[in-house]
């Protein structure tokens, strides 16, 4: 008998805890989804922009980060005398979108679609001289892969006339087409591609 008024105490106590948590039980099964997630696609201590020693530039790249673009600060070497190049440059920045993550930027939530093997040269006979034709084809690149390259491009106000279109195109053959980096393809890179006109 006693044992009985023992757990009927006992269970009235965890009634009256339970409540005064706020703590409701259910029979219900609930599903809120997944947990939110933590990464901020912000880097802890970011780069100094300022011009370096050694013909280095500061330059931005678009790294992709919970399904959209963000930029992330980086440095190039360039030759001094080069630097006004408007090839070497974009070689420069597609050699950084293809380059492996550092830690730091892992640790933070970013990827990069742009493959390593990924090259830049500038127009061919008879092309525009605003033009760039990729190794592969833009077609061929993952809708992340020619976003995070059209942004980057577009962001750069040496490998465009300062506005939001680049001139891209495969090698020898493929047709050149007018990409823009908007507001609608940063935010889904994934889903939306850079518009496009062709050229010639």
């Amino acid at each position: 008998m006693r044992l009985r008024t023992r757990l009927l105490s006992l269970l009235g106590l965890s009634a009256v805890l339970l409540s005064g948590c706020g703590i409701r039980s259910t029979e219900v099964p609930t599903d809120f989804g997944a947990a939110p997630t933590r990464v901020g696609c912000s880097l802890s201590g970011a780069d100094d922009m300022r011009a370096r020693a050694g013909g280095e530039f500061p330059v931005q790249v678009y790294l992709v980060c919970t399904s959209q673009l963000v930029t992330v600060d980086r440095t190039v070497t360039l030759e001094r005398d080069s630097s006004s190049d408007r090839v070497l440059v974009a070689q420069a920045l597609l050699a950084e979108l293809g380059k492996s993550l550092t830690a730091a930027e892992k640790e933070a939530g970013y990827s990069t679609d742009v493959a390593a093997a990924t090259k830049v040269s500038g127009p061919l006979k008879g092309d525009p001289v605003d033009a760039l034709r990729l190794s592969t084809p833009p077609d061929d690149l993952s809708p992340n892969a020619l976003a995070q390259i059209v942004c980057t491009f577009a962001n750069s106000k040496v490998t465009t006339d300062g506005s939001d279109h680049v001139v891209l195109g495969g090698p020898s053959g493929d047709p050149l087409r007018s990409y823009e980096c908007t507001d609608a393809v940063k935010a889904r890179p994934g889903l939306i591609p850079a518009p496009a006109e062709t050229v010639g």
